[in-house]
């Protein structure tokens, strides 16, 4: 695993779209998606709050994001197969127990246990319900989220079992974050260190061709894999590489 540290998540969003490119291999996915993938990558921020939370690099810029972070926290009215609020605030559906429905908001068990045991290593939430997510094409990237105390403040920890790094997750990073922070207010504490994990990241480079142009620099800020300057052929690396 690759840990990349960095003082906020626009910085750390940039670095790992660099690292993708320039050390990645090219892999077709299973819904015939052509990607450069990496290995496993831990990207720490130890002051997830600070700015720029967005990098001028993305195409999602501060409006996007927070309105993905609202839906998040709040819900959206827009109908998917699944919505990250609703696997966290409201787990369960289609599962019963005792001929009653599950409802678990799992954001208030982790301030309530954190509240109850602030020592605590469960505080954690899942977003996996194999009971829909087994028949599903479009299933949850994010798996886990972990909140722990540490001298003071609150650490939060994510895990992806997948995640597009170019066009996704600075949204994923910032709502993720805010999330962070409206359970530190609940506890009445700081932000501590946000870690984004991801098991698989990877970038789309023939369909997200556009969104890599600005990262790239036409070559001065990242020297892309050849398979990726190759299908771009917008600088002049791309007739060298």
């Amino acid at each position: 695993m690759r840990v990349i540290r960095a003082p906020g998540i626009g910085r750390a969003h940039e670095l790992v779209v660099k690292m993708i490119l320039e050390k990645g291999w090219v892999l077709q996915t299973e819904d015939a998606e052509t990607t450069v993938e990496f290995e496993e990558i831990a990207m720490q921020v130890d002051t997830p709050l600070a700015l720029p939370m967005v990098s001028p690099h993305s195409r999602f810029q501060q409006k996007f994001v927070e309105q993905y972070a609202h839906d998040l926290l709040n819900g959206s009215h827009a109908s998917f197969e699944y919505d990250y609020h609703g696997r966290l605030f409201d787990w369960g559906e289609r599962l019963s127990v005792d001929g009653q429905p599950v409802h678990v908001n799992q954001i208030d068990y982790i301030v309530e246990k954190l509240k109850a045991s602030p020592v605590s290593r469960r505080a954690i939430a899942i977003t996996w319900n194999p009971v829909i997510d087994e028949q599903l094409d479009d299933c949850p990237c994010l798996q886990l989220v972990q909140c722990v105390l540490l001298e003071g403040k609150l650490d939060m920890r994510v895990v992806f079992r997948s995640n597009d790094m170019l066009t996704a997750a600075g949204a994923n990073m910032f709502a993720l974050v805010q999330l962070q922070k409206s359970i530190a207010d609940k506890l009445g504490v700081p932000c501590g260190t946000y870690t984004h994990i991801s098991l698989v990241p990877h970038i789309y480079y023939i369909r997200d061709l556009h969104d890599i142009e600005p990262f790239c620099g036409k070559g001065e800020l990242i020297q892309p894999v050849k398979e990726v300057c190759y299908a771009c052929q917008r600088c002049e690396r791309s007739k060298t590489v």
